[in-house]
Protein backbone atom coordinates (compact mmCIF):
# COMPACT_ATOMS: atom_id res chain seq x y z
CA UNK A 1 0.00 0.00 0.00
CA UNK A 2 1.28 3.45 -0.93
CA UNK A 3 0.76 5.18 2.42
CA UNK A 4 2.32 8.56 1.67
CA UNK A 5 5.38 10.58 0.74
CA UNK A 6 8.34 11.54 2.90
CA UNK A 7 7.83 15.29 3.39
CA UNK A 8 10.67 16.03 5.81
CA UNK A 9 13.60 14.36 7.55
CA UNK A 10 15.19 15.52 10.77
CA UNK A 11 17.95 14.40 13.07
CA UNK A 12 18.93 15.77 16.47
CA UNK A 13 22.74 15.72 16.83
CA UNK A 14 22.46 16.65 20.52
CA UNK A 15 19.51 15.09 22.31
CA UNK A 16 16.74 17.61 23.10
CA UNK A 17 18.37 20.44 21.13
CA UNK A 18 17.19 21.91 17.82
CA UNK A 19 16.50 19.66 14.87
CA UNK A 20 18.73 19.53 11.80
CA UNK A 21 16.72 19.21 8.56
CA UNK A 22 17.98 16.76 5.97
CA UNK A 23 17.22 16.35 2.28
CA UNK A 24 18.60 12.80 2.39
CA UNK A 25 19.45 10.53 5.31
CA UNK A 26 21.64 7.51 5.76
CA UNK A 27 19.84 5.10 8.04
CA UNK A 28 22.11 2.71 9.94
CA UNK A 29 21.10 -0.34 11.93
CA UNK A 30 20.83 1.88 15.02
CA UNK A 31 19.09 4.88 13.46
CA UNK A 32 19.77 7.91 11.31
CA UNK A 33 23.46 8.65 10.93
CA UNK A 34 24.39 11.46 13.32
CA UNK A 35 21.14 11.35 15.27
CA UNK A 36 21.36 11.85 19.06
CA UNK A 37 25.06 11.07 19.25
CA UNK A 38 25.51 13.47 22.18
CA UNK A 39 23.55 14.71 25.17
CA UNK A 40 23.80 17.30 27.93
CA UNK A 41 24.21 15.23 31.08
CA UNK A 42 23.30 16.63 34.49
CA UNK A 43 26.29 17.03 36.81
CA UNK A 44 24.46 18.61 39.77
CA UNK A 45 24.48 15.80 42.38
CA UNK A 46 21.24 16.85 44.06
CA UNK A 47 19.23 16.98 40.84
CA UNK A 48 16.75 14.20 40.08
CA UNK A 49 18.40 13.75 36.66
CA UNK A 50 21.97 13.54 37.98
CA UNK A 51 24.01 11.41 35.57
CA UNK A 52 21.20 11.44 33.02
CA UNK A 53 20.37 13.67 30.02
CA UNK A 54 18.87 17.08 30.60
CA UNK A 55 15.75 17.06 28.44
CA UNK A 56 12.88 19.12 27.12
CA UNK A 57 10.91 18.01 30.15
CA UNK A 58 13.33 20.06 32.24
CA UNK A 59 13.61 23.13 29.99
CA UNK A 60 11.24 24.54 27.37
CA UNK A 61 14.13 26.40 25.68
CA UNK A 62 16.51 23.57 24.79
CA UNK A 63 14.98 23.00 21.36
CA UNK A 64 15.51 26.68 20.47
CA UNK A 65 19.24 26.18 19.94
CA UNK A 66 21.60 23.69 18.35
CA UNK A 67 24.55 25.04 20.34
CA UNK A 68 25.38 22.97 23.47
CA UNK A 69 27.05 25.95 25.16
CA UNK A 70 23.92 28.07 24.79
CA UNK A 71 21.78 25.19 26.03
CA UNK A 72 24.08 24.83 29.04
CA UNK A 73 23.33 28.46 29.96
CA UNK A 74 19.62 27.65 29.92
CA UNK A 75 20.32 24.85 32.38
CA UNK A 76 22.51 27.15 34.50
CA UNK A 77 19.62 29.62 34.71
CA UNK A 78 17.77 26.84 36.54
CA UNK A 79 20.83 26.16 38.76
CA UNK A 80 21.62 22.94 36.92
CA UNK A 81 25.14 22.17 35.72
CA UNK A 82 25.46 20.05 32.58
CA UNK A 83 28.29 18.75 30.41
CA UNK A 84 28.26 17.55 26.81
CA UNK A 85 28.63 13.77 26.75
CA UNK A 86 29.29 11.64 23.69
CA UNK A 87 29.95 8.49 25.70
CA UNK A 88 26.82 6.57 24.81
CA UNK A 89 26.41 4.94 21.39
CA UNK A 90 23.10 6.81 21.09
CA UNK A 91 20.86 8.80 23.44
CA UNK A 92 17.43 7.51 22.40
CA UNK A 93 14.44 7.53 24.73
CA UNK A 94 13.19 4.24 23.34
CA UNK A 95 13.66 3.18 19.70
CA UNK A 96 15.99 4.50 17.01
CA UNK A 97 13.54 5.95 14.45
CA UNK A 98 10.33 7.91 14.97
CA UNK A 99 7.75 8.44 12.24
CA UNK A 100 4.92 10.97 12.17
CA UNK A 101 2.10 11.27 9.62
CA UNK A 102 0.52 14.66 8.90
CA UNK A 103 -2.84 12.94 9.40
CA UNK A 104 -2.08 12.53 13.09
CA UNK A 105 -0.94 16.15 13.45
CA UNK A 106 -4.24 17.25 11.90
CA UNK A 107 -6.06 15.16 14.50
CA UNK A 108 -4.47 17.23 17.27
CA UNK A 109 -4.94 20.50 15.39
CA UNK A 110 -8.67 19.77 15.19
CA UNK A 111 -8.75 19.20 18.94
CA UNK A 112 -6.91 22.41 19.91
CA UNK A 113 -8.15 24.67 17.13
CA UNK A 114 -4.78 25.85 15.82
CA UNK A 115 -2.04 24.88 13.40
CA UNK A 116 0.83 22.95 14.98
CA UNK A 117 4.38 22.53 13.72
CA UNK A 118 5.17 18.79 13.37
CA UNK A 119 8.53 19.49 15.02
CA UNK A 120 6.68 19.70 18.33
CA UNK A 121 6.78 15.88 18.20
CA UNK A 122 10.46 15.73 17.18
CA UNK A 123 10.09 13.04 14.51
CA UNK A 124 12.83 11.68 12.30
CA UNK A 125 10.52 11.01 9.36
CA UNK A 126 7.48 13.18 8.59
CA UNK A 127 5.05 11.73 6.04
CA UNK A 128 2.31 13.33 3.95
CA UNK A 129 -0.44 10.71 3.92
CA UNK A 130 -2.27 9.62 0.81
CA UNK A 131 -5.98 10.57 0.92
CA UNK A 132 -6.96 6.91 1.33
CA UNK A 133 -4.57 6.37 4.25
CA UNK A 134 -6.64 6.71 7.42
CA UNK A 135 -4.86 4.48 9.91
CA UNK A 136 -3.94 5.73 13.34
CA UNK A 137 -0.87 4.69 15.29
CA UNK A 138 -2.09 1.55 17.12
CA UNK A 139 -3.17 0.00 13.80
CA UNK A 140 0.40 0.17 12.49
CA UNK A 141 2.22 -1.66 15.29
CA UNK A 142 3.81 -4.73 13.72
CA UNK A 143 3.66 -3.31 10.19
CA UNK A 144 6.61 -2.83 7.85
CA UNK A 145 7.40 0.54 6.25
CA UNK A 146 9.59 0.93 3.18
CA UNK A 147 11.03 4.19 1.82
CA UNK A 148 14.02 4.56 -0.45
CA UNK A 149 16.19 1.54 0.31
CA UNK A 150 15.23 1.50 4.00
CA UNK A 151 12.91 -0.98 5.68
CA UNK A 152 11.48 -0.20 9.12
CA UNK A 153 9.30 -2.24 11.45
CA UNK A 154 6.80 -0.42 13.64
CA UNK A 155 7.32 -1.61 17.20
CA UNK A 156 5.35 0.82 19.41
CA UNK A 157 3.23 3.92 19.60
CA UNK A 158 4.83 7.01 21.16
CA UNK A 159 3.42 8.12 24.48
CA UNK A 160 3.85 11.86 24.92
CA UNK A 161 5.24 14.05 27.67
CA UNK A 162 5.15 17.83 28.14
CA UNK A 163 7.59 18.60 25.30
CA UNK A 164 4.98 18.88 22.50
CA UNK A 165 3.31 21.70 24.43
CA UNK A 166 6.28 23.97 23.62
CA UNK A 167 6.14 26.26 20.60
CA UNK A 168 9.15 25.38 18.44
CA UNK A 169 9.87 29.04 17.63
CA UNK A 170 9.38 30.67 21.02
CA UNK A 171 9.33 27.98 23.71
CA UNK A 172 5.93 29.24 24.90
CA UNK A 173 3.86 26.49 26.49
CA UNK A 174 0.35 25.47 25.45
CA UNK A 175 -0.83 22.85 27.98
CA UNK A 176 -4.01 22.31 25.95
CA UNK A 177 -1.97 20.31 23.41
CA UNK A 178 -1.04 17.60 25.89
CA UNK A 179 -4.43 17.72 27.57
CA UNK A 180 -6.13 17.04 24.24
CA UNK A 181 -3.69 14.28 23.28
CA UNK A 182 -4.11 12.61 26.66
CA UNK A 183 -7.90 12.82 26.66
CA UNK A 184 -8.65 12.07 23.01
CA UNK A 185 -5.70 10.05 21.67
CA UNK A 186 -4.67 7.92 24.64
CA UNK A 187 -1.60 10.18 24.98
CA UNK A 188 -0.25 8.88 21.63
CA UNK A 189 1.18 10.81 18.69
CA UNK A 190 3.60 9.03 16.35
CA UNK A 191 5.23 5.62 16.09
CA UNK A 192 8.59 4.12 17.02
CA UNK A 193 10.37 1.90 14.53
CA UNK A 194 13.38 -0.38 14.46
CA UNK A 195 15.58 -0.70 11.40
CA UNK A 196 15.18 -3.95 9.47
CA UNK A 197 17.23 -2.95 6.43
CA UNK A 198 19.65 0.01 6.61
CA UNK A 199 19.96 2.23 3.58
CA UNK A 200 19.16 5.67 2.20
CA UNK A 201 15.94 7.64 2.14
CA UNK A 202 15.17 11.13 0.92
CA UNK A 203 12.50 13.78 0.97
CA UNK A 204 10.09 12.93 -1.83
CA UNK A 205 10.43 9.17 -1.49
CA UNK A 206 7.24 7.11 -1.50
CA UNK A 207 6.50 5.34 1.78
CA UNK A 208 4.99 1.89 1.36
CA UNK A 209 3.13 -0.04 4.05
CA UNK A 210 3.09 -3.83 4.29
CA UNK A 211 2.12 -6.38 6.90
Amino acid sequence: MHAGTVAALWRYPVKSLRAEPLARATVLADGLEGDRTAALVVETPSHARAGKPYRGKESSRLHLTADPETAATYAADANVMVTLDRGEPRWFDARPVSVLFDLWVRDVEALVGEALDPLRWRPNVFVRAMPEFVRREPELVGATLRAGTVVLRVVATIKRCVTPTYDVATGASSPLVLEAVAAQRDNVVGIYCEVVTPGELAVGDALELAR
